[in-house]
C-alpha cells in the first residue's frame, strides 16, 4: 500500500496498516533510538513506545512532511524524553561520573552494543557515544541523525523542524565539542 493509504488506513484505526506500519518502520526507529541510548534493552523499549505514540497520535499528523521524517520526529523526541527522565533518576543515585577530576573521560565502559559496531571497535565506540552524550541536545540529535542515521542535512532539518543552516551550524559546533571532549582519549592537538 502506498504511504497516503498508508496513513488514512492508520488514522482509521486499521490494526492491519499499523501491523505494516511497524514492520516497515522498525529498523529505523530502533537504529535511530539506539544512537541515542546506546543500550539494547532500552532502545527496544522507547522503540515500543515511539510506535504506541504513533498509534496513539496518527491523528494529528498532518502529512506536511514524509510519514518517516515524522516518524524520525517522534523516535528522537521519545530518545530524548527517556534520557531526560534517566537523568532525573541518576541524580538521586549512586553512579559514577562520566568525566573524571580534570573533565577527562572516564574508560568505564557501559554495556555497549550498537547494532552498526563490530567487536573491536566497541571500546572506541562506547567512548564515542560517551562524548556524544554530553553535547547539547540539539547538537547531539543534528550528530545522531547526520552521521550515525545517514540523514541528509536536509532531512535533518526537516525532523528537527529547523533551518538548512541551523543544521549546518549544529553539526559544526558539534564537530568541535567533540574533539575537545575526546582530544585527550586520542591525543589530539
Amino acid at each position: 500500500m502506498n504511504e497516503i493509504e498508508l496513513i488514512s488506513r492508520l488514522k482509521s484505526g486499521d490494526a492491519i496498516a499499523f501491523r505494516e506500519l511497524v514492520e516497515t518502520r522498525q529498523s529505523l526507529v530502533f537504529n535511530t533510538v539506539i544512537g541515542f541510548l546506546q543500550n539494547t534493552e532500552d532502545a527496544e523499549d522507547v522503540t515500543q513506545d515511539v510506535f504506541v505514540k504513533i498509534f496513539e497520535s496518527i491523528t494529528q499528523f498532518k502529512g506536511e512532511s514524509a510519514l518517516s521524517t515524522w516518524v524520525y520526529r517522534v523516535a528522537v523526541t521519545t530518545a530524548l524524553e527517556f534520557l531526560r527522565r534517566k537523568k532525573r533518576k541518576k541524580r538521586f543515585g549512586f553512579l559514577s561520573p562520566i568525566l573524571g577530576e580534570n573533565n577527562e573521560l572516564t574508560l568505564e565502559l557501559p554495556d555497549f552494543h550498537h547494532p552498526g559496531v563490530t567487536l573491536d571497535n566497541r571500546e572506541k565506540s562506547a567512548i564515542l557515544f560517551k562524548a556524544i552524550r554530553q553535547l547539547p541536545e540539539n547538537q547531539q540529535t543534528a550528530f545522531v541523525l547526520n552521521k550515525v542515521e545517514g540523514l541528509s542535512y536536509q532531512e535533518v532539518a526537516e525532523v528537527m523542524k529547523t533551518s538548512l543552516s541551523a543544521v549546518e551550524s549544529l553539526l559544526h559546533r558539534a564537530k568541535t565539542n567533540l574533539k575537545d571532549l575526546l582530544k585527550n582519549f586520542y591525543n589530539l592537538e
